[in-house]
């Protein structure tokens, strides 16, 4: 009796050549992206918004005389046009002011009027990279093995570490507590966390992989 051998290519070079071509290309980013319109100062723009808690800045107003702050919940997302003639104007100093009501004998401050408010640096991104930026690489190198063997697909895998390092960021600015926010924003926010309150700013941070 004849023995059968049977011969099987197992040369892999060709789809690995290929795999750490794909890989090679791959480029992760995360962070908090723009509309395809965004210019950098754009009033409320979330990347003007997100670079402002980031390093910090003194906010100016622009086409008016006064940035308007509310100081009671009702008055949080709302213009001082919004309660029609119920305000009025009375000034401290010459750099702060307030829009009031009458509730009864009292006075009710609902706006405060400042020439400009500084917002300390609240660094997420950048913090949130140093702290994990070694997890990161780790995991990336405990896994390229497989993506190379083509056991793991290269998209998925660039997707993976993408999602979870923005996963990292996010956590990160949920953590922040320092500086803390003023009495008057924690009053009108009814929360403590100087940099959660929509959820938008936190929403915003995601990956993108070309």
């Amino acid at each position: 009796m004849r023995a059968r051998v049977t011969i099987k290519d197992t040369n892999n070079m060709a789809k690995i050549t290929k795999n750490l071509n794909k890989l090679n290309k791959k480029r992760i980013k995360v962070g908090v992206f723009g509309d395809d319109n965004y210019k950098y100062g754009d009033d409320a723009n979330i990347v003007t918004i997100a670079r402002v808690h980031e390093y910090g800045a003194t906010i100016k107003p622009v086409k008016a005389e006064w940035l308007i702050i509310p100081l009671i919940p009702e008055a949080k997302g709302k213009k001082a046009a919004d309660f029609g003639d119920e305000l009025f104007f009375y000034q401290k100093d010459s750099n702060k002011a307030f829009l009031a009501r009458k509730r009864g004998n009292n006075i009710q401050n609902v706006f405060l009027l400042l020439k400009s408010v500084t917002i300390p640096e609240r660094s997420f991104l950048r913090s949130g990279y140093d702290e994990n930026i070694d997890y990161i690489s780790k995991k990336t190198e405990s896994m390229i093995d497989d993506v190379i063997a083509g056991n793991i697909d290269p998209d998925a895998f660039a997707d993976m570490i993408g999602q979870e390092f923005a996963g990292l960021i996010q956590k990160k600015l949920r953590s922040i507590t320092d500086p803390p926010n003023s009495p008057i924003t924690i009053g009108v926010k009814g929360s403590s966390n100087p940099l959660m309150d929509t959820g938008h700013l936190v929403g915003s941070i995601r990956h993108e992989v070309e």
